[in-house]
């Protein structure tokens, strides 16, 4: 049986690059379960699937940069090859390709990590917008929420109580989450 792929290994996994959210081929790669190269070649493969913007092929520039602000690209800084970047849309056409049953749970895993952090960029920012008092604690309440999906995925609670505190430049956000025991 294979892993269920979890919001937290994806989210620490996608970087901003070219002002989109991506994983890298080989971070694609570790959570489909296949090697980079099977990524790589399904790209080559399949042009007409991957047409511009469905996929990015990092400039030794950007490659460089990574190497020298994340530890984990480490592995990047002798490589010949420049990595690509894959946004939402060139996961999907991957996911036409590779379709063993791991590829198959890690891209329901990005489909809904994408789709949480796309609402709650978008409540964030109307938040930001919203004079209305019941109006915001509203969306706050929504946007806590997205958050406890987010982040409260398997948590075994008994009577407990957790704070979730965000700091924007604009507002700051409080959520709690009280959870019993069922």
């Amino acid at each position: 049986m294979s892993e269920i792929v979890k919001f937290e290994d994806l989210q620490d996994r996608i970087i901003e690059l070219r002002g989109q959210k991506v994983l890298l081929d080989a971070d694609v790669a570790q959570i489909y379960g296949v090697e980079t190269r099977d990524i790589n070649k399904a790209v080559t493969n399949n042009p007409d699937k991957f047409p511009a913007g469905y996929v990015i092929e990092l400039s030794k520039a950007e490659k460089n940069e990574l190497v020298e602000n994340f530890h984990r690209f480490n592995r990047l800084k002798h490589s010949t090859v420049n990595p690509k970047a894959f946004p939402e849309k060139g996961l999907y056409m991957l996911a036409t390709i590779l379709k063993s049953p791991q590829a198959v749970q890690a891209t329901l895993a990005i489909i809904e990590t994408f789709s949480k952090m796309r609402k709650l960029t978008r409540n964030i920012k109307t938040l930001s917008n919203v004079k209305d008092k019941r109006e915001q604690q509203a969306l706050m309440r929504k946007s806590g929420e997205i958050i406890a999906e987010i982040l409260d995925d398997d948590l075994q609670t008994t009577d407990t109580e957790t704070s979730i505190e965000l700091n924007f430049a604009v507002l700051k956000f409080k959520h709690t989450i009280k959870k019993k025991n069922k």
